[in-house]
């Protein structure tokens, strides 16, 4: 507790540095990730961040010194350069984009790592830590790193910005957006820019290795929380920050542990947690959902196989047993006995001596079934001109998803009908 206070207080200035540059890097990096991953383009990210590391190395043998601005232009120029390649590589062959990524990451990065064993074995006492390039190196970070960063981060955000609508729109439809007028060819350009910028920022903190999972992963996790861009962007941002601030805390409390793999983590948990309980498009959310929806579809079913058995016996309230209900439609003995006693639970359905029959509120639910399910034939027949003999599969999907509104427009195009196609009643 004695150090968590302790680095909440900010009162050594390397934990500031290291904190904030964290937050800055991971947050700035995230909100251009967001667009590269709605554009489909997670790899970009990989393939720039191995291809800083030859430019990183050729900055340092021109420079002779470790100036983190030298370097980043060094690294900015080839990835930057990687980026072109695999466009013109992918527009001027037959090989496809994903190979073309392949390609320049494995080229670029087998030259950054031929440089850089080289540069160890030159006798160049300034190339000592050069090579946490690859790994990062986030608890290094002082002052004058964290205000290039900031620089460089604020040149990011407000970016995103000023031409949010344009990214927004060619990472849809960019066919759309050219028809509105938008330059596509800048806007894509842009984009990479962009990306190349938040990969050499970001590499210092989380290494060429790890930071293409510092690019896609927050807005990956965010995604599952949000369809609105905006919010995503933010929220994607706001992940990005939460993990590099808690990584650097993590690297505060136990010393051995490097800052940039733990952010990685972080955010890879946060992703995780996203995944499964994010509400709407989390795995448990899904199931919850899929497992509400199969039991209406199962109720819907039986409540429609009584109704049948009471047009049959013009009775539609006689009692009946479960082999009643299967001689007229086959169900697993299993979900018949749970389905029959949750209709009885909800009011649908009552029973004694182990028969059972409709309660009046379940004798409507099954009756607008059964009309949805000949209305839909009745429609497909007329309209869409399918075989009477046709149509029963698709009305059997249908009418479990039909709402109240196109049940009313059925009913009005169709005319009130009596009769569906098989010459059987609609029942209103």
């Amino acid at each position: 507790m004695d150090s968590f206070f302790e680095f909440f207080s900010f009162s050594d200035s390397s934990i500031i540095s290291v904190t904030i540059g964290a937050i800055l890097l991971t947050s700035s990096s995230a909100v251009v990730g967001t667009f590269t991953f709605l554009k489909k383009k997670a790899l970009v990210g990989d393939a720039v961040a191995h291809a800083v590391l030859p430019g990183i190395c050729l900055a340092f043998l021109l420079s002779g010194n470790k100036n983190p601005v030298v370097l980043m232009i060094g690294a900015f120029i080839t990835g930057w350069l990687s980026l072109v390649l695999i466009d013109v590589i992918t527009k001027k062959s037959k090989i496809k984009e994903d190979s073309a990524i392949a390609l320049i990451l494995s080229v670029f990065f087998g030259i950054g790592i031929l440089m850089l064993t080289n540069i160890q074995h030159g006798g160049n006492a300034a190339q000592t830590g050069l090579d946490s390039f690859l790994f990062g190196k986030a608890a290094a970070l002082v002052g004058n790193d964290v205000l290039t960063f900031g620089i460089v981060a604020v040149i990011l955000m407000v970016t995103v910005t000023l031409f949010f609508k344009e990214l927004k729109l060619i990472s849809f439809d960019s066919n759309y957006a050219q028809a509105l007028g938008i330059p596509v060819r800048a806007i894509d350009l842009l984009l990479t820019t962009l990306t190349v910028l938040a990969v050499v920022t970001g590499i210092q903190a989380v290494g060429v290795i790890l930071m293409a999972a510092m690019l896609i992963t927050p807005a990956a996790a965010a995604r599952f929380w949000t369809n609105d861009v905006k919010k995503m962007t933010f929220l994607a941002a706001f992940l990005g920050g939460i993990s590099g601030l808690v990584g650097a805390y993590v690297s505060y409390v136990a010393p051995a542990m490097p800052t940039g793999p733990w952010i990685v983590l972080i955010i890879s948990g946060l992703a995780l947690m996203s995944f499964f309980f994010a509400p709407g498009k989390g795995v448990i959310s899904r199931f919850i959902e899929q497992r509400k929806l199969q039991n209406q579809i199962m109720d819907e079913n039986l409540l429609k196989a009584l109704f049948h058995l009471g047009e049959k016996d013009k009775n539609l309230f006689e009692a009946r047993t479960t082999e009643d209900i299967l001689s007229r439609r086959y169900f697993p003995i299993k979900k018949l006995t749970d389905t029959l006693t949750r209709l009885k639970r909800q009011g649908f359905l009552t029973s004694q001596n182990s028969h059972w029959k409709f309660t009046e509120i379940g004798k409507q639910k099954g009756q607008r079934v059964v009309k949805l399910h000949r209305l839909w034939e009745l429609y497909l027949s007329k309209y869409v001109k399918i075989a009477p003999d046709h149509v029963h599969e698709d009305a059997e999907t249908i009418e479990h998803i039909i709402t109240p509104e196109l049940e009313a427009q059925l009913e009005h195009l169709l005319e009130y009908p009596e009769q569906d196609p098989h010459a059987e009643n609609i029942p209103y």
